[in-house]
C-alpha cells in the first residue's frame, strides 16, 4: 500500500544517498561495466522492522526473504514445496515427529558453518520468548520440542499432527549472532549475517535498505552485486524515478500509472493475479489475549447485526471498477481466489448481496432507529458516529473512502474518515482505538498463518507483544475449526474445514473483504533482461521466496534463469518476465491461472505493533 506521509523532497534526498550506477547493458563503456551491478527497487511502504522475529509488512518481509533462508521454500513455478536448508525429511507413523536433514556445507554470509543447531535455536527461541513469537508464533504453537541431534539432523516433535510442517514460514537465524542478543525484539546490527542470496549491509529509516550478494550462498552467487530498496512517499514519485533511471523496478502501481507505462518503450510491465485481499476491519470489541478489554471502539459494533448491515452496504463491484480500474477481482472469501483449493465463495442463503434497502431493513428490525438528522442511534440512544481510519496518501483508501462513507450514510451511519500516518494507524489499531479501518494482507501457499490472525490466541498481550491480530475477532466456533484444520493432514478434508472457517468469518462480519487487486509492476528493460516470476506467470516482487531478486538478470546477460523443482536453473525462459511478455503478445505478463495442490496465506493487515517496529503493517507478507 502507499501508506506514508514523507515528502517527495525527502525521497529524492534518499535517492541521492544511494550511490552506484544502475546495472548496465552489455557493450557499455568500460568504466561503467566495471562498476557493481545494482538492482534498485522502488518501494512505497516503509520497513516496519528488520528483525526476523518481528517484521510482518510486505516490504520488511521481502527484504528478509532475501537475507534468510528457510527449511523449505515454495517453488518458482507453482508454489509446490521444495527443499532448501532442509534437503530431505521424514515423519513418524503418528505424524508427531519430523526429522529434517540439514544441507551439508552451507555457510552464513560471514563464513561460519550453518548447522542443525541454527534452526533448533530459532524455533526454541520462539518457544521460550513471547516476543520472538510476534511475527510467526502460530507455526510453533503446537511444538513439543526441537532438538539438533547432530550437525545435520533436526528433530521436531509436535503435540498433535500439524499440517504446516512443510510450510514453516520462519526465517532461520544464526545462533552465533542471535544467542548474544539480550533483547530479542531489538533491531539488528549491520551487516546482518544471513544465509540467503543477499545480506543487509546498511539501513536508513524512511530512506533505503542496502544489500550485497552473499558470496557463500549455497545455490550460487547472484548476477546482481547489490540490491537496494529505496523508499518513496508515493507511487507517483516511484514512477518518476523509474522513468528517470533512479530505480529499476517498482510495484503497487495505480491503474492510471500502469496504463501510461505500457506506452513507454524503455519500460516493461507485468500484470499478475495477486495473492492479496483488501478489507475493512470492524472493531468487534478489542481485547488482549487474556480477554481484558482495550481501546475505545464503539461498543455498538459488538452487535453482529450491525456488522452484517455494514458488510451488506459495501459494493465490491463498484470498488473493482472505479477504484482499481478493473485490475482486481470482486470480493468473495477470506482466502484470495489465487489459491483455488482453499478459496471460498458464499452461495444460496449465505449470500449477502449489496443491498442498501435490505441493510436498512435489517437495522430497523435490530432496533437502531433513525434520528431526525437521519443518523441512527444505538440501544442507549447515542448517535452511531463511527471513525474510519485510512492510510494517508494511499490511493485505494483515498478513492474508496468516499464510496464507503456514502453507502454507510445511506443506511444511517455517520462516518468520519480519518487519514493518518502509518505510525498513527498502527498505534491506534493496536490499542483498539478504532471503529473501522482499511487493511489488507498478502497470502502465501498455506492458509494457516492468515487464518491464525483471527484466533483468540493471536491477540497481543497487555504490552502489545506475542501475537499479531487482524480484527481482534475472538470466536469459539472459529477457534475450534482452526485447531481442527491444523491437525487435518488430508488436503481435501482440510480445505473443507478452511472453507467452513471462511463462512464463519463471513457470517460474523468482523471484517469486510473489499476485493483482490492485481499486482501491477514495471521495470527498466534497458537495464534488465528480466526476472523470474512466481508462479510461472505471476509476480516479480513480494514473492513467497526470493526467486525474483535472486534471478534478476542485467540486460545482455540472459537468458533469465528458471528454477526447477530442486531450485536448479533450467534456463528455458518459461516463467520469466520476458517469456510472459512473449506469451501475451506485449510486455505485460498474463494473469496467473491455476495454482496447484497445497496453498495457504500470509498477511498484510496491520494491527499489531511491538517495541522496535517502525511503521504500520498495512501490507502483510
Amino acid at each position: 500500500m502507499r501508506s506514508t506521509l514523507r515528502a517527495v523532497g525527502v525521497t529524492l534526498l534518499a535517492t541521492a544517498l544511494v550511490t552506484g550506477p544502475v546495472a548496465v547493458p552489455a557493450g557499455a563503456e568500460e568504466a561503467g561495466a566495471q562498476s557493481p551491478k545494482i538492482l534498485r527497487v522502488g518501494v512505497t511502504q516503509e520497513v516496519d522492522s528488520l528483525n526476523p522475529f518481528i517484521s510482518i509488512t510486505r516490504t520488511g518481509t521481502d527484504i528478509l526473504r532475501a537475507n534468510f533462508d528457510y527449511l523449505t521454500v515454495y517453488s518458482q513455478k507453482d508454489y509446490s514445496v521444495q527443499p532448501s536448508l532442509a534437503e530431505s525429511w521424514t515423519t513418524s507413523d503418528d505424524k508427531l515427529t519430523w526429522t529434517f536433514k540439514i544441507r551439508k556445507g552451507v555457510k552464513w554470509s560471514d563464513g561460519k558453518p550453518l548447522t542443525a543447531k541454527d534452526p533448533a535455536f530459532t524455533f526454541n527461541k520462539m518457544l521460550d520468548d513471547e516476543t520472538a513469537r510476534t511475527a510467526n508464533g502460530s507455526y510453533v504453537a503446537q511444538f513439543e520440542s526441537v532438538k539438533a541431534t547432530d550437525e545435520n539432523t533436526l528433530v521436531i516433535k509436535t503435540k498433535v499432527p500439524q499440517s504446516t510442517m512443510l510450510g514453516l514460514d520462519v526465517p532461520i537465524v544464526p545462533e552465533h549472532i542471535w544467542s548474544k542478543v539480550s533483547d530479542i525484539g531489538a533491531e539488528p546490527q549491520f551487516p546482518m549475517v544471513g544465509s540467503g542470496p543477499y545480506y543487509v549491509t546498511d539501513f536508513k529509516e524512511a530512506q533505503f535498505t542496502k544489500m550485497k550478494a552473499n558470496p557463500n550462498y549455497w545455490r550460487g552467487k547472484p548476477k546482481i552485486d547489490e540490491l537496494h530498496f529505496i523508499y518513496y512517499s508515493n507511487a507517483d514519485a516511484a514512477v518518476t524515478a523509474l522513468q528517470g533511471g533512479q530505480v529499476d523496478l517498482v510495484n503497487r502501481l495505480t491503474p492510471t500509472q500502469f496504463d501510461a507505462l505500457q506506452g513507454d518503450p524503455d519500460v516493461a510491465t507485468n500484470n499478475a493475479q495477486n495473492r492479496r485481499f483488501n478489507e475493512i476491519v470492524i472493531n468487534p470489541g478489542a481485547a488482549t489475549n487474556d480477554g481484558t478489554p482495550i481501546g475505545n471502539g464503539n461498543p455498538a459494533l459488538k452487535d453482529v447485526k450491525l456488522r452484517q448491515a455494514i458488510a451488506q452496504a459495501i459494493d465490491s463491484k463498484t470498488l473493482v471498477d472505479k477504484v482499481w480500474g478493473g485490475y482486481a477481482s470482486e470480493a468473495a472469501g477470506y482466502i484470495p481466489p489465487a489459491f483455488k483449493d482453499y478459496a471460498w465463495k458464499p452461495s444460496g442463503k449465505e449470500v449477502r448481496k449489496f443491498d442498501l434497502g435490505a441493510a436498512n431493513e435489517a437495522l430497523d428490525k435490530a432496533g437502531y432507529k433513525k434520528g431526525q438528522d437521519g443518523v441512527r442511534v444505538d440501544k442507549q440512544g447515542n448517535p452511531l458516529n463511527l471513525r474510519l481510519l485510512a492510510h494517508a496518501e494511499n490511493v485505494v483508501d483515498e478513492n474508496a473512502g468516499p464510496y464507503i462513507k456514502s453507502w454507510l450514510s445511506d443506511i444511517g451511519l455517520n462516518i468520519t474518515i480519518v487519514p493518518v500516518s502509518d505510525t498513527q494507524i498502527n498505534e491506534a489499531t493496536t490499542r483498539g482505538e478504532f471503529d473501522l479501518a482499511f487493511s489488507g494482507w498478502n497470502a502465501n501457499p498455506d492458509p494457516d498463518y492468515v487464518l491464525s490472525l483471527q484466533t483468540c490466541a493471536n491477540r497481543p498481550n497487555a504490552e502489545g507483544k506475542g501475537g499479531t491480530p487482524d480484527s481482534f475477532f475472538c470466536d469459539k466456533t472459529y477457534d475450534d475449526l482452526y485447531r481442527k484444520q491444523l491437525s487435518e493432514l488430508d488436503p481435501a478434508k482440510r480445505a473443507g474445514i478452511v472453507k467452513q472457517m471462511q463462512a464463519r468469518i463471513y457470517d460474523q462480519a468482523p471484517l469486510v473483504i473489499l476485493g483482490y487487486d492485481n499486482a501491477l509492476e514495471a521495470y527498466n528493460k534497458k537495464a534488465f533482461e528480466g526476472f523470474p516470476l512466481q508462479p510461472a506467470k505471476g509476480v516479480i516482487m513480494n514473492q513467497q521466496g526470493y526467486w525474483g531478486y535472486y534471478g534478476a538478470t542485467p540486460a545482455g546477460e540472459g537468458p533469465v534463469p528458471v528454477f526447477g523443482e530442486n531450485g536448479e536453473n533450467t534456463a528455458s525462459g518459461a516463467g520469466t518476465t520476458q517469456a510472459a511478455a512473449e506469451d501475451s503478445g506485449s510486455n505485460t505478463g498474463l494473469i496467473l491461472g491455476i495454482i496447484g495442490a497445497l496453498v495457504v496465506v500470509l498477511l498484510v493487515g496491520g494491527f499489531f505493533v511491538v517495541r522496535g517496529r517502525r511503521r504500520t503493517a498495512d501490507d502483510r507478507e
